[in-house]
């Protein structure tokens, strides 16, 4: 089985008194954005990572038998906190697992499909999305990855895994970097 992570946890600090994630983009709340490609794709199960207004977020989110929530208590803590609440949810018995971030509209259920079949072949620890020499978000992780994962503090992510296992990840190609934009400022919705 490979799980998809999804990073919903964090402040939005940059979007002074909004919380991104419930904001609409194209007349839907971004966080849906990313849902919809998730449950397009081959990811079985879904965990969502909730802190910040965890309950407004909730009440946005489609309800769906594939979805479970867990909460990041420490969410000021930083996006290793978020991850670390997320893989308290994934079982060793798991094949692997996807960390996605929330804030990602542009990524297709085509997209993570290429991190499932990617890490279902087995060949790499690390499953990373490229564009020429630029790697981005979702990344996908063997199972076996996991205990790395436990040892990560502050604002380091799965890009961190990236530079650390650089010569046992696969690199897969994307056709643009459209993708990679996450959306952070007011403009970023227009």
């Amino acid at each position: 089985m490979i799980k998809a992570i999804l990073l919903a946890a964090g402040q939005s600090k940059r979007l002074k008194g909004e919380n991104k994630l419930i904001k609409k983009f194209k007349s839907t709340s971004l966080i849906n954005h990313i849902l919809r490609s998730l449950l397009k794709s081959k990811v079985e199960k879904i965990i969502i990572v909730l802190g910040y207004q965890k309950e407004k977020l909730k009440k946005i989110i489609k309800k769906n038998k594939r979805i479970l929530f867990t909460t990041n208590i420490n969410f000021k803590k930083g996006i290793s906190s978020s991850i670390k609440s997320g893989i308290r949810k994934i079982s060793k018995k798991d094949k692997g697992f996807i960390i996605v971030q929330s804030d990602m509209p542009f990524i297709k259920s085509s997209d993570i499909n290429k991190i499932c079949n990617s890490i279902n072949k087995g060949k790499y620890l690390v499953h990373a999305l490229r564009f020429k020499k630029k790697v981005g978000n979702p990344i996908g992780f063997d199972i076996s990855v996991i205990n790395k994962f436990k040892k990560i503090n502050g604002d380091v992510g799965a890009k961190f895994m990236v530079k650390r296992l650089k010569k046992n990840t696969s690199f897969i190609k994307v056709r643009s970097n459209k993708i990679f934009k996450d959306f952070d400022l007011k403009k970023d919705f227009n």
